[in-house]
């Protein structure tokens, strides 16, 4: 592995501080919350919520013309699109190296390598998008790392020195079905839980124990019906040749609660689905945003008993509410629109607006939606703009770090007015694949993958 490291400069002048109760009113974080700890750890696909949001404050609001500056630079990783997540000082990540599966651990000061453990055999079968590695963001769970390889491989392994403590596989244990695109999902961790989605006919999702490996239990999502009796977007699904039927997509699922009842919520292949928790009981489905083609790949949203979720191949996306009706829970659509196809570069909710890319194999662009009512207010689409193109999403401290395909990185401005750009910058060194890997941010750093380089830049503010 080759390092590359340059002393960070700051040359532009101090710009005023946001203030962190802000960043609390517009993402509906508790206060507590943001003010729990100074760490600002990014241990998990998405980040601390899943929300693709940072509560880090005190970051720069608008960026140098050359970008910020660039902390380290390493080389060595291995191939792949696994976005790292940070905890405890340490950066964690998969990859293919050779014939290898391979989860790696790296130091967030200098990327330093800490140790790599082989999980198995590459996986390079199926399609060929997406076989140079894996896409699975490695979840820390305190001195526990839960990871799932591209052939179903469910790996717990001690985060300090990489020894795995227990193994399953999702096809073998549990009778899932390989997706076409192979496993890409990120596991969750919720209290003794580790959730993950083999996909089968006995076995849609699946809750372990998260210290053992047992299974807690095994939940079903019986194919859509032929008809949409109950008003509910429900429609007949229809593959192409040379795609496995797969009940797994390429969604990681989330946790939330509504009327005192934690379930999880999961974009399958075939619908957007909720389970209770406790047992893995079906709660309520909506299909109308999944694609016929079981391609899809975004994480749900979830605000306040509201839910979204989109896919591209000539879906959409739709918002869901969430009521009790007698002894059923219901989700009833609030709205649908062709104007979210997003394929795989996730949402953000940020007061009110929905932002995030509009399109699928064939490009699109950023665009930005009200979220109670799926109306456009901005689009990048537009002939007379088209200033970022298609990519990934995530938040910190009141501005949006957005990544396109092409691998330009662009800080914006939320606003439900107008697109405003703070700085872009393009990554050097850049690799002839896809920047499908997202930004994260961690502890004043921008983390940026390109297949085997990762780049860390300071975006922190700092007094002259």
């Amino acid at each position: 592995m080759t390092r590359h490291r340059t002393r960070p400069t700051y040359l532009m002048p101090l710009l005023k501080l946001n203030r962190i109760l802000s960043l609390v009113l517009i993402l509906g974080f508790p206060a507590s919350a943001a003010f729990a700890s100074e760490s600002f750890d990014w241990p998990q696909w998405r980040g601390p919520d899943r929300n693709a949001a940072s509560r880090e404050t005190g970051l720069l609001q608008e960026w140098p013309e050359s970008g910020p500056p660039l902390t380290w630079k390493i080389t060595g990783l291995g191939g792949g699109y696994s976005t790292p997540s940070v905890a405890n000082g340490r950066i964690y990540g998969m990859s293919s190296r050779g014939e290898d599966e391979v989860i790696w651990s790296i130091s967030e000061n200098d990327g330093s390598e800490l140790w790599v453990t082989r999980l198995g055999s590459a996986l390079t079968g199926g399609m060929p998008q997406g076989k140079e590695g894996s896409g699975c963001t490695p979840t820390v769970d305190g001195n526990r790392l839960y990871v799932l390889g591209l052939s179903g491989d469910l790996v717990c392994l001690e985060s300090i020195n990489g020894k795995i403590l227990w193994r399953k596989n999702l096809t073998a244990d549990f009778g899932g079905i390989l997706p076409t695109w192979r496993y890409n999902e990120s596991p969750l961790i919720d209290g003794e839980k580790v959730v993950v989605t083999p996909g089968g006919d006995k076995a849609t999702l699946v809750a372990l124990n998260k210290m053992t490996g047992e299974t807690i239990w095994t939940a079903v999502l019986p194919n859509p019906p032929s008809n949409d009796s109950e008003g509910s977007g429900q429609r007949q699904r229809g593959g192409r040749p040379g795609m496995r039927d797969s009940g797994a997509g390429y969604s990681s699922a989330i946790a939330i609660d509504y009327k005192g009842q934690r379930q999880y919520v999961q974009f399958t292949s075939k619908a957007l689905a909720g389970f209770a928790a406790s047992n893995g009981e079906l709660l309520w489905r909506y299909d109308r945003p999944a694609n016929r083609y079981g391609i899809n790949c975004s994480t749900p949203v979830h605000i306040e008993g509201k839910i979204l979720a989109a896919s591209a191949y000539r879906a959409g996306g739709g918002l869901v509410q969430l009521s009790q009706e007698g002894d059923r829970l219901k989700a009833n659509e609030v709205w649908f629109s062709k104007n979210m196809e997003n394929h795989h570069g996730g949402m953000l909710v940020i007061d009110g607006a929905v932002y995030g890319s509009n399109g699928g194999n064939g490009g699109g662009y950023l665009i930005c939606l009200d979220f109670q009512t799926g109306d456009v207010l901005w689009n990048e689409k537009d002939p007379d703009k088209r200033r970022v193109k298609k990519g990934s999403v995530a938040l910190a401290d009141g501005r949006i770090y957005y990544r396109t395909e092409d691998g330009v990185m662009v800080l914006i401005e939320p606003s439900r007015m107008a697109y405003i750009e703070r700085g872009r910058f393009e990554q050097p060194d850049r690799t002839n694949q896809p920047a499908w890997t997202h930004p994260i941010i961690a502890n004043g750093k921008l983390y940026i993958r390109d297949q085997n380089q990762l780049f860390c830049y300071d975006v922190k503010q700092h007094d002259q």
